[in-house]
Formats: C-alpha cells, structure tokens, sequence
C-alpha cells in the first residue's frame, strides 16, 4: 500500500491485503457471472412476448423482434458501470414495444449501483412515461389494459423494483464499509506495534547509554591530564549525543511503569491466566534467560497476545508456553487444544492480534507460524537469539 514502506515488518498486513485483493477479483468474476445471468433471465421472460410484440405495428417479425429484444436484454451486461444504458432502453422497448420487463430489469439495477437519488429519477421517468402512454392512444387497444391496472400493477412494480434495488445498495455501502474499517484496524494495529517496539528500544538502549556517558565521565574524571583523558571525555560526549539523538527520533513515554516487562514478568501472565480459567504450563529454559531485554520484551508480548486468544477462544483450556534456545535462534512455542469455534479462524476475530504478532516478531528478523495442528491451536515464533 502506499505511504507503507516495503519492510519485513510489513508482511503480516500486506498478506492481508492481498487476501482481500483476492477476495475482491474473485467477487469480480462472480459479478460478472450474475450479470450474464441476470441478463440472460429478463431475455427469457420477454421471449414470453414475443408473439405479442410481433402482433403490434411496429414493423418486427417474430426473428427482428427476438434479435431487438436479446439486444435490449444484453444491455444489463452494463449494469454495473453503466445503469443508466439499459433504464432508457427499457423506456425505448416501453414506448415502442410496450414491452415491460426490461424496464423492471433496470430500476432495480439503477437503485442498486447509483443509490436512492438515481433509483428515485428513475422511478419517477418511468411512471410518468407509463401513465402517458395509459392515457392516450398510444398504448395498444388489444391488450386490454386500463388506467387502473396502470394504477394497481405496473407502477406498484416499478417501483418495487427500484426500492429494493436502493435496500441492496444500503447493504452494499454497509459491506465496503465493513471490509474498509477491518483494513484501518489492521494497519493500526501495525502501526502501534510498531511504535511500541520503537518505545522499547527508546527505553532500553537510552538507559543503556545513559550508563555508558556516566561510566565515561567517571573514566574522563580519573584519567584527567593524562594520555587517554581526551578519549574518555570524547567517548562521554559521543554517549550523550546518541542519547539525545534517541530522544529525538522516538517519544518517550510519558509513564514509565508502562514499560514492557521481559522474561519475569510471563510468570504473572501465567497466574492471571490461572485467575481467569485458562492454566498456564510455562516452561523457560535457562538458555532464554540470557537474551537481550529486547527480546524479552517481544517474547513478553507474543505470549501475551497468545494466552489472550486461548482465553477468547478455548476458555477454560490448559495453555502450554515454552521459551528455548535452539543454536542461533530463540523459539517460542504456545499451544492450546481447540475450542468450538472454526478452527481455521485466526486467533482474534479481528484478525489484529496476529498482525501485531507478527509485527513484533518479523521486525527483529524472526518468523511466526500460526494455526491449527493435531488438534490444538499453535503459534511457534523463532528470533535471532543474540547471545
């Protein structure tokens, strides 16, 4: 998308995205399918006429007036870009075959892909076409039709048909709106986690340099006069100046016990978890103890996000949670059995919490697996361990 840079840290929502792109071809297709339907549908009922029309002086035999009539019906292939095509081909067949049913055909589409106004207007030419030709001689006097048929069938249909064409153009403003605020809460939820990754480092390397400007300072301060007392004040400023680069890049938060917990603070997850119905069986290997707070961090949040969607999903089930350290990488694994919800549904049913996940995890060059397997549901995320 545009104004999204091309990044790992991008993935999850372009995956999404393209989801729905595909969603939105196939949509395509199947519109078009209905259209040829549709239009194929309304040539049958007005074959019906045929024999009528042929009637009429109007000059058409029974083969013109089948190939006017197809050419009429095929116009509804237009619908969607062009409703207006087939309305006043409609009217056109209204006044000169006195044929009725593309019209219908049309007023419907009319409200449906140009809304109320239009299906309004249109309703309106229609009527009042059709009440002209009721009342003068233009309308056949074989087929034996009144003003109050005009009054009792053919307007009540008409505009039957263009109200629940504008009904299913509500419907479909509703569905596009839907579709549009699932992809904002997507790409939210990548933006505050990415933001909240920039706020961990703010916290954690600004510290770390806070403490390396001190030590600095303390060396410059014992080293004063001699050979390497320049270095160390240089090394002191250069600290200084990094920590008030950081600030100025990332906001730093404005209370810091919102601080993301690391590898001490899963324990306290775990008992919530236990408080709520949902057992946690938390396993950390001392390997994972060593890494960055970082990463920590990270881990902090896929378990968290993990024990969230168990307790949503399959309340009152055990949840497993392991951290270890396999060669370079650092492996989080969490699996619950299945509630009795589908079980290819993703975990949160905004789908935001896997992209935040995924954010976190693909942000530090890792990888995360999410979905159903023997059973249970299970999410593996594998990082650059760092040690």
């Amino acid at each position: 998308m545009e104004g999204v840079p091309h990044t790992p840290a991008t993935l999850a929502l372009r995956r999404a995205v393209a989801a729905v792109r595909r969603y939105a071809d196939r949509a395509a297709v199947s519109s078009r399918a209905v259209d040829a339907v549709t239009a194929l549908s309304c040539f049958a009922l007005m074959l019906l006429d045929v024999p009528g029309v042929a009637e009429a002086d109007n000059s058409l035999g029974r083969v013109s007036a089948t190939t006017v009539l197809a050419a009429g019906a095929a116009t509804l292939l237009l619908r969607r870009r062009l409703p207006w095509a087939p309305y006043l081909v409609g009217l056109a067949f209204l006044g000169w075959l006195h044929e009725l049913t593309l019209i219908q055909f049309a007023l419907y589409s009319l409200g449906r892909f140009r809304g109320r106004a239009a299906g309004i207007v249109g309703t309106l030419g229609y009527v009042a076409l059709a009440y002209t030709l009721f009342s003068t001689p233009l309308w056949p006097s074989h087929r034996g039709d009144s003003l109050s048929d005009f009054l009792s069938l053919v307007v009540p249909i008409g505009v039957l048909a263009s109200g629940v064409g504008i009904a299913a153009h509500r419907q479909d403003l509703l569905r596009e709106l839907d579709a549009r605020q699932a992809e904002a809460a997507a790409l939210q939820a990548v933006q505050q986690e990415r933001t909240s990754v920039a706020r961990d480092v703010h916290d954690l390397v600004g510290r770390e340099l806070t403490v390396l400007a001190v030590r600095a300072e303390v060396l410059a301060s014992r080293a004063r006069g001699e050979r390497h007392g320049a270095d160390f004040e240089e090394l002191a400023d250069t600290a200084r100046r990094a920590h008030h680069t950081l600030n100025e890049i990332i906001v730093r938060r404005a209370d810091e016990r919102n601080a993301t917990p690391g590898l001490e603070g899963l324990r306290a997850l775990a008992e919530e978890g236990a408080r709520i119905g949902s057992p946690v069986e938390l396993t950390i290997a001392d390997e994972a103890r060593g890494i960055s707070p970082l990463r920590q961090t990270a881990v902090y949040r896929v378990v968290q996000e993990c024990l969230t969607n168990a307790a949503k999903h399959a309340p009152g089930e055990t949840v497993s949670v392991r951290i270890g350290v396999e060669g370079p990488r650092l492996r989080i694994e969490v699996r619950n059995p299945l509630g009795d919800e589908d079980p290819d549904r993703e975990p949160v049913s905004s789908g935001t919490g896997t992209l935040s996940m995924r954010e976190r995890v693909e942000s530090m060059g890792g990888t995360l697996t999410a979905g159903p397997r023997d059973g249970a549901y299970h999410v593996r995320a594998l990082l650059p361990a760092g040690l």
